[in-house]
């Protein structure tokens, strides 16, 4: 879709003579190649017959590190070395020659553009006669609608079965996962990582969370901070708090509720009352990037029917993979044959979910996506087919914290809202251990490594590799930290 085509079809389709969109500008070279071994890696991956086939290149680098030699470079083609902070740089420098033009430095104060420089993106508020205009820009490779986009629908558990009742002093994910373990014999709990929960808000005097929100930023539709302090932190609605709380919740329900205890929340309120715009995530994630968390967690998209895939994220994604910081999300609620946005982004770690029996959940998303045109793959590599979810998690009966009363209570809830946060608490978990394998490795590298090692060490289940309803396997946490003990 021509850039011409992408802007009559927003204005045909807006049902008001103002429309809200998000532009973004050509990345350049630098940018591209970036990207290029991801892009690889991806496409190698479909050929893969099983997940443990993820950890073979792992294997040899972790053999050649203890020799003394440094990682080894991939033999793919495409590979480079690329310093993290030049390709934003670029984007950054094509987004100022767009906001110091006269058509934006001219308007008012309400519809002035704003700038996610971070992503080489604006926000902006425009007529139909002046979306046109957008056309003539020479760096603006695509304009989006900002999208209403939603917290997945979740539904609460009104019945446990049997296998989740008989471990009244812990959730079935923790024991499941292997997170506990993890606790007792590598002391790996999560102690000094942050994560970032783009989501509802968080209740930060819920016991179980008290003590634990380090930052709380709250956007507007358009992306602009309304509140930036952690001690105006709330909940607009229940569910960042359930997730917040499988993160980094402890026992005061006298159940074991979070997969790494001791980690930090930053929560970023994204989602005002279970609804917000695609400017108001990426704005989240500009400021978790700032805030330097170490995981972005968002069970919250835009349900799509559709196997195309467009890049109103890509960019967001791969800013925060450079610098370290791995971006998980939920699949979506929608059942077989559909995904949400982000998690339908190829560089998105998506999750879906699982019961207590190890059975992919009935309402878990997943399917074949399809790049067709994209401003940050090589033309050549396209179109790009590749599957979702990358992995899944327990998202059935999940017991956590919720802020109700004076004191919060918990109750157990269904969704891949609930499975997200296992895997970003997963993470938290290995990047807090001493296990050599993670020492030292920071950048594209460090989310690479966490991403092969949780995709490679999974309980594979359903077809051969990765597949629509479990992606390749549900989630191992021991055994993804005994393996980075290599």
């Amino acid at each position: 879709m021509t850039l011409r085509t992408q802007i009559e079809q927003i204005g045909d389709e807006s049902p008001t003579d103002r429309v809200r969109v998000i532009i973004q500008m050509d990345p350049g070279d630098g940018f591209r190649k970036h990207i290029e071994t991801a892009t690889e890696l991806a496409t190698t991956r479909r050929a893969l017959i099983t997940a443990r086939d993820l950890l073979d290149e792992v294997k040899r680098n972790a053999g050649e590190k203890r020799t003394g030699s440094t990682l080894r470079a991939s033999k793919r083609p495409g590979r480079t070395q690329s310093k993290p902070k030049s390709a934003p740089l670029e984007l950054t420098g094509k987004l100022s020659a767009l906001l110091r033009s006269s058509w934006t430095r001219d308007r008012s104060a309400k519809t002035r553009p704003l700038a996610l420089d971070m992503f080489g993106t604006a926000v902006m508020d425009v007529t139909k006669s002046e979306l046109q205009q957008l056309s003539r820009f020479q760096h603006v490779a695509a304009v989006f609608p900002n999208r209403t986009v939603r917290r997945p629908s979740v539904s609460k558990a009104t019945e446990l079965p049997r296998a989740v009742l008989d471990s009244p002093g812990y959730t079935w994910g923790l024991s499941k996962t292997g997170a506990m373990s993890c606790w007792g014999a590598f002391g790996a709990t999560g102690g000094g990582i942050k994560v970032a929960i783009l989501d509802t808000g968080v209740d930060p005097n819920h016991p179980d969370l008290k003590g634990k929100i380090d930052g709380f930023a709250e956007f507007d539709e358009d992306g602009e901070t309304i509140i930036d302090d952690w001690r105006k932190a709330y909940d607009s609605d229940e569910h960042g708090t359930h997730c917040a709380g499988i993160v980094v919740g402890e026992d005061e329900s006298t159940r074991y509720i979070g997969m790494a205890p001791d980690a930090r929340i930053y929560s970023g309120l994204v989602l005002k009352g279970g609804e917000g715009t695609d400017a108001q995530i990426l704005a989240g994630m500009r400021w978790a990037i700032a805030n330097k968390v170490d995981v972005i967690s968002m069970s919250l998209g835009g349900l799509s029917m559709a196997a195309d895939v467009f890049d109103t994220y890509t960019a967001a994604i791969i800013r925060a993979n450079q610098a370290g910081i791995p971006v998980v999300c939920a699949v979506g609620n929608e059942g077989n044959q559909t995904t949400g946005s982000p998690g339908n982004d190829i560089f998105a770690y998506t999750v879906g979910a699982t019961d207590v029996e190890d059975r992919a959940a009935g309402f878990s998303g997943g399917r074949t996506q399809i790049i067709k045109k994209s401003g940050y793959i090589d033309p050549d590599a396209l179109p790009l087919v590749y599957s979702k979810p990358d992995i899944t998690a327990p998202g059935v009966d999940v017991y956590s914290s919720v802020p109700k009363g004076k004191r919060g209570t918990w109750e157990a809830w269904n969704g891949s809202s609930m499975a997200t946060p296992h895997v970003a608490g997963a993470m938290a978990i290995l990047l807090s251990s001493k296990a050599p394998l993670l020492r030292g490795v920071t950048g594209q590298k460090r989310v690479d490594l966490l991403q092969t090692i949780l995709s490679g060490t999974v309980r594979e289940l359903g077809e051969a590799g990765q597949n629509h309803r479990f992606g390749y396997g549900r989630l191992d946490v021991l055994r993804a930290l005994s393996f980075a003990y290599l």
